[in-house]
């Protein structure tokens, strides 16, 4: 049985250009203790399928579909509801660390309001709980710093802060929103094999949101490929790699730089994404696409398959 079921998603914003189609008709499935990557470009509807589970979408914005965890729709839940549910059993790892902590609170205020309000300890259990998950994500000398103020922190330690903030309350579902951003390499490794380590010994299902696909090689087991605000291709993660189905899919693999290649220029997907105040009413991938036939312009492929999915007229031994 799916932990969390998203059927039919649709998010839209209302702007001064008109609405803009950030999300069409998304469907995935979680199970318990499962590692989901959701890939693609910047703008393609990552970060907005996470908020809209969250309840915390922009108010202008509007989603339709069903959000199902444990048999609740969380799209039609009240807001009390919906407080029940963030952080006590779904957790999120927010994109930037240096801005989702609260600069003027101290790090133990920060992570035992938390679990005060969720599970209703007391200061002082609180206290010891901040100190626990501190001491989990590997953070120094942790006894001494429940003190400090963020900015006594590296970038890398932060991001540590955050996931324990996500961690706290011990959450089924976690959401991870880009965890490595703005970290450089060795910090990104680091960041990774805890998140692993933590998920392997809470047993906690991850949605990794990213558009690194390095990062998602090695972590999860199966990944959903987004375009235009829509699925392209939903696969086990190794056999995405091995054999991507989809030319988008294609491409973002070749984007990748690889160190056992000497290339000169890295290879680009040429074009821009889809506006989507205007969405369009074929394949959203087709004006960049090279397999791309007259088809492809004039029809909306539907996402087909059972263990592999793809969005795509094309079939797989046709695409260069």
């Amino acid at each position: 049985m799916s932990l969390l079921s998203v059927n039919n998603l649709n998010i839209r914003f209302r702007t001064g250009d008109g609405h803009v189609h950030a999300v069409n008709d998304v469907s995935f499935d979680i199970a318990k203790g499962q590692k989901l990557a959701v890939v693609g470009e910047s703008g393609s509807g990552k970060s907005q399928i996470a908020m809209s589970i969250m309840g915390l979408l922009a108010n202008n914005a509007e989603a339709t579909g069903e959000i199902l965890y444990e048999g609740q729709n969380l799209l039609t839940l009240p807001n009390a509801a919906l407080n029940r549910i963030r952080a006590k059993d779904i957790g999120m790892i927010f994109q930037d660390p240096m801005s989702s902590l609260n600069p003027y609170m101290r790090i133990e205020r920060q992570l035992g309001e938390v679990v005060e309000q969720h599970e209703g300890l007391s200061r002082r259990d609180a206290r010891k709980r901040v100190l626990e998950v501190m001491e989990a994500v590997q953070i120094p000398d942790a006894k001494n710093r429940l003190t400090a103020y963020p900015h006594e922190f590296s970038g890398g330690m932060r991001q540590r802060i955050v996931i324990a903030m996500a961690l706290i309350c011990k959450p089924r579902l976690i959401l991870a929103d880009e965890p490595t951003t703005a970290l450089d390499v060795t910090v990104q490794a680091q960041i990774m094999a805890l998140l692993d380590e933590i998920q392997r010994d809470l047993g906690t299902a991850v949605m990794l949101i990213t558009h690194d696909l390095g990062v998602v090689a090695g972590f999860c087991e199966d990944t959903l490929v987004l375009y235009g605000g829509r699925v392209m291709e939903a696969a086990p993660t190794l056999d995405l790699f091995d054999a991507p189905g989809h030319p988008y899919t294609r491409g973002l693999l070749r984007a990748v730089p690889n160190i056992h290649e000497a290339t000169g220029a890295l290879a680009a997907i040429p074009g821009s994404p889809p506006n989507q105040t205007r969405p369009p009413a074929a394949c959203p991938f087709a004006p960049r696409c090279g397999d791309a036939v007259d088809a492809c312009h004039q029809t909306l492929p539907p996402l087909e398959g059972r263990s592999r999915k793809r969005a795509c007229i094309r079939p797989v031994e046709e695409l260069t």
